[in-house]
Formats: C-alpha cells, sequence, structure tokens
C-alpha cells in the first residue's frame, strides 16, 4: 500500500492550546484514522517535537530531519499537544538532540515518574472528555514551569518568517543573540535537535507549503518568495523532505 502524507487521511483537527498550557504548548491536534486498512503515512519534518497519547499511553516524538513513516491502526485516535518552539527541552528535561528522529514512550524518558501523568487519565469513548483529561492532566505539570527558552525561540521566529536575501543566517544569529558560535550551536541542538543550516532548511519548506496554500502563483514564483534560489532547488529539498515534488504536494 502507497504511503500518503499525514494529514491526507483519517480526520485531522487542531486548535490553540488552552490557556493553562499556552506558555509551553502552541496546538492541540486529533487525528482519528479511518475504520479500515490505514495506508503507511508519511511524517514530513516540520521543526517540531510533540507529546502524544495514543492507546492510553504518552508518547514523545521527536524533531525529524527526514520523513519519517508511521503505520497507525485502523481506528486509532492520536491526540497530540505540539510544544513551543524552545519549550520541549524545558518540560520534557532532556536536550531535543537527544531525541531526533525518535518516537519514545515518556516512560523511556521520565521512568516511574510518567505515571504520575498517565494514571490520571480515564479511558472513556468520549474524545472530547479525553481531551479535556489530557490538557488538565498536563496543564498540572505545566503550572508555574518556566519551560520555554526566550533566546531560542525569538531566533525561531525571525527565521521562520524568512530572513532577508543575501543574510549569512549564522552571523545573523551570532550578531542577534551575542553568543559564540560554539555556544549557538549547542544551545540549538538543545532547543531544536539540529543546527541553524538545518532548522533553516526545513522551515523554508513550511514557508512555501503555506504559500502554496494560499495558491495565486505559479510554483517557481513561490519557491523565489519562501526562499530558494530557484524552482530545482525547490524541487530537490521537496523530495529530500516529504519524497514528493512539489506539485504532487496536497494544497489543503
Amino acid at each position: 500500500m502507497e504511503a500518503v502524507l499525514a494529514q491526507s487521511t483519517g480526520f485531522f483537527r487542531e486548535r490553540p492550546a488552552a490557556a493553562g498550557l499556552a506558555g509551553v504548548f502552541s496546538a492541540v491536534w486529533v487525528h482519528r484514522m479511518e475504520e479500515r486498512d490505514v495506508p503507511p503515512i508519511v511524517i514530513t519534518p516540520d521543526a517540531t517535537i510533540d507529546l502524544q497519547w495514543i492507546d492510553g499511553r504518552f508518547r514523545v516524538a521527536g524533531p525529524d530531519k527526514e520523513p519519517q513513516i508511521e503505520r497507525p491502526a485502523a481506528g486509532a485516535t492520536i491526540i497530540g499537544f505540539r510544544f513551543r518552539p524552545g519549550a520541549a527541552a524545558g518540560w520534557l528535561g532532556v536536550p531535543a538532540i537527544e531525541i531526533v528522529g525518535g518516537r519514545f514512550a515518556l516512560k523511556d524518558l521520565w521512568g516511574t515518574r510518567s505515571r504520575a501523568l498517565s494514571d490520571r487519565i480515564k479511558v472513556t469513548p468520549d474524545l472530547t472528555d479525553t481531551v479535556r483529561q489530557l490538557e488538565e492532566t498536563i496543564g498540572l505539570h505545566t503550572h508555574g514551569r518556566a519551560a520555554l527558552d526566550p533566546q531560542m525561540a525569538r531566533a525561531f521566529a525571525a527565521m521562520d518568517d524568512g530572513l532577508p536575501p543575501e543574510t549569512l543566517l549564522v552571523p545573523f544569529l551570532l550578531g542577534r543573540l551575542a553568543m559564540s558560535e560554539r555556544t549557538l550551536r549547542r544551545r540549538f541542538e538543545d532547543a531544536f535537535g539540529y543546527g541553524p543550516k538545518t532548522l533553516e532548511r526545513i522551515l523554508r519548506f513550511h514557508r512555501f507549503r503555506r504559500l502554496q496554500r494560499a495558491g495565486g502563483a505559479s510554483t517557481a514564483l513561490l519557491a523565489i518568495e519562501a526562499g530558494y534560489a530557484d524552482q530545482a532547488h525547490l524541487i530537490r529539498e521537496s523530495r529530500r523532505l516529504s519524497g514528493l515534488t512539489p506539485t504532487a504536494l496536497p494544497h489543503s
């Protein structure tokens, strides 16, 4: 069975995180698979880290550098809490570089401490109630914790918006953050799982995806607007990060 992009199958919805979680998490999402054979799904790198609830267990999905293939069961429901950029390491107590490309049970990272969260969730067929329980439980662990790294959050925001043409990334960041190049790399690896140039590549691709979904221009023009040298550069990166050409990517 041919693999498809994750949000192209089943039911997917997301919304901003509730007020009590918003300092650490940016969004809450639900992905429910069809009640039949589910094709393998492709997870494209998007520079995010998620805390997920699957089959009564918490799982951490680390930041990816390349596409990942997952094979969820028919009818499976995944509830995800997306960390704000620069917040996951502080909340989890684990540098992001240690979970790059990984999918870990929370107990593998926390040991028996993870039961303080999972034991509070009561199994129920009511999805709304499950999300409410998860928000309340995660909120208890989040309340009063300063998990966000403000400097890394600002750096991420500047890169996500797209730097002016011809800007040299590392010198720009060194000037903006006032730190040595060695410290810069370490801080990026701790917060995001990889260095500035890898993060820039991933954010540029998702900037193109946002522009593509908005529509209204040719792929060649969107490539330039997103920050690629030309359309050929975009095609290479799209294949590398999603396995598809830009025109084959779903526009929704």
